[in-house]
């Protein structure tokens, strides 16, 4: 890339890094301290404004960056994580978002200690809540990797390291000052000019091609280079039965996995009520929805405008597709308008990686703070020391994923973003649904729906050629692959389910009516809801 290039986008960067941290040092001087604050932003948010926060939260790096590469790459096979994505906010939305609101107050966990005993459930889902965050912020940091990578001309590794070690500072400065107040204002913000970009490209696309979408299609078929295949499904997901239950296990880790997301769940605690968080739901579903059927038509003009060979050459997984058909809708890399196109997209990017990195940042922390510390000294601890706990803890988690994030900076964000759905849908999911649903679910059977899900997710994780046994593993030279899917939700989530039963119907525990009685009340009228 040219000097312009990378002096236009830098400014863009430096623009919206200043504006978010002007953001954070306003609302740091707001903000009264409280867990409540920290946490759920004092519960002040309208619907409308949560439902933007939501769509800025899930919107990641895996949808900007990975799901288009994947489409340039895979075409119609590259589409399921558009349909996993959104279809999954239906789960949220009939299942999980008013009950979650009234049953909780910061955490998962306080959705499921309400009628157990509390310290072995509040640690096992703290446990829990903290892993899939992490899993989520590797992602997070790749695509920044990825993006200044391309900005810098793509031969630095030394710049794509620097850029995932000031992505982690920043994070931890945005959850650490601000809180959810401040988190919530930059997601905003940021879905608000992610939007607004996407329509602008997708603008550009329909004109180039007259507003004929057989024939981008067509275009995307003939360069890709396997013809009409490339609209059919098949290419990325068809063959030997491996593949085939591949792609079942991502389709299971994807529709479930947002129900199970710490990220997505803390933001319902952000609205007074439990009306408020469906509404917020609906919004998010409008906005998100809108935003991927964008995305497709710019994984398809990717492959037809740019082409996968020029994609793989910029990135092997195709992280950069939407950056480089901006550069050539705007008019080429030597144009002024492509210069501009160019580094709007990437600064707006960029953008969307520091607002995720952040709302998972704060829910992982909350975890660590809310779950494990303060139930490992309930007696002892306060709200102010468990604040203080948890602007430490996001110093920690951001240490954790800068490291992870440059282990795994050749693989697609899209990709990794599947892999921490399939712990959640796992690990959390099993044991908030036996929670809300199940009258006779008992503590054991909590504790062994996390457990049971969230260990053998990992290990088959580690066990399979993500891991090891291919050239696009972490770790080509050796070989330990004893699992054959990349994605282990096919398994595990059935495990957890499976854990959560086995755990209650062997347990001597009692359940306590009352309590479920209470719950139940409160589940679905609010009446005693924080």
């Amino acid at each position: 890339m040219t000097g312009n290039h990378q002096t236009l986008a830098l400014l863009l960067f430096s623009g919206f890094v200043a504006v978010t941290l002007g953001i954070t040092t306003w609302v740091s001087r707001n903000r009264h301290g409280s867990a409540e604050e920290f946490y759920a932003g004092g519960r002040l948010f309208s619907p409308m404004e949560n439902g933007f926060a939501i769509a800025g939260d899930y919107m990641s790096a895996a949808s900007f960056l990975g799901v288009t590469g994947l489409i340039a790459l895979y075409g119609y096979d590259g589409m399921l994580y558009v349909v996993g994505f959104f279809v999954a906010w239906l789960v949220v939305l009939f299942l999980v978002a008013e009950l979650v609101r009234n049953c909780g107050r910061f955490t998962l966990a306080d959705v499921i200690a309400a009628r157990m005993n509390e310290r072995p459930v509040r640690i096992a889902t703290g446990t829990s809540s903290v892993t899939v965050s992490v899993l989520y912020l590797v992602a997070q940091m790749v695509g920044a990797g990825s993006l200044v990578s391309l900005l810098l001309g793509g031969t630095s590794p030394a710049a794509r390291a620097w850029t995932v070690i000031g992505v982690g500072a920043l994070m931890v400065i945005y959850v650490s000052l601000g809180g959810m107040r401040a988190t919530t204002w930059i997601q905003i913000v940021k879905a608000v000019l992610l939007l607004c970009s996407t329509v602008a490209l997708t603008v550009l696309v329909l004109l180039r091609f007259h507003g004929n979408v057989d024939q981008l299609l067509l275009s995307a078929a003939d360069r890709s280079g396997h013809g009409l295949a490339f609209l059919a499904p098949g290419l990325k997901y068809g063959g030997d039965w491996t593949a085939r239950f591949d792609f079942i296990s991502l389709g299971l880790a994807l529709v479930l996995g947002t129900a199970g997301l710490p990220h997505i769940l803390s933001r319902f605690y952000t609205v007074p009520t439990a009306r408020a968080a469906r509404r917020s739901v609906i919004w998010s579903i409008g906005l998100v929805g809108g935003f991927y059927l964008m995305m497709i038509v710019l994984g398809f003009a990717a492959a037809a405008v740019v082409g996968p060979e020029a994609l793989k050459k910029s990135n092997a997984a195709g992280n950069t597709a939407v950056p480089l058909l901006a550069l050539d809708l705007g008019g080429g890399a030597n144009s002024t308008g492509g210069t501009v196109l160019f580094a709007i997209v990437a600064a707006v990017a960029f953008a969307t990686i520091l607002a995720v990195v952040a709302g998972i940042t704060l829910a992982s922390s909350a975890s660590v703070a809310h779950d494990l510390y303060a139930s490992l000294r309930r007696r002892r601890a306060k709200p102010y020391s468990e604040v203080a706990v948890a602007r430490t803890a996001a110093v920690g988690i951001g240490v954790i994923a800068i490291a992870l994030g440059l282990l795994a900076r050749d693989l697609n964000v899209a990709f990794l973003v599947g892999l921490a759905f399939a712990v959640a849908a796992s690990a959390n999911l099993p044991v908030l649904l036996y929670s809300l649903f199940w009258r006779g679910f008992t503590t054991r059977g909590a504790v062994w729906a996390v457990y049971g899900g969230l260990i053998p997710a990992l290990a088959l994780v580690l066990l399979s050629p993500v891991v090891s046994g291919s050239p696009e593993s972490l770790f080509p030279g050796v070989d330990f692959q004893f699992f054959p899917l990349q994605n282990p939700g096919l398994v595990s989530i059935p495990l957890g389910f499976l854990s959560g039963w086995l755990g209650t119907v062997t347990s001597a525990e009692v359940p306590d009516e009352a309590k479920h009685a209470e719950t139940e009340v409160r589940a679905l009228t609010g009446a005693g809801a924080v």
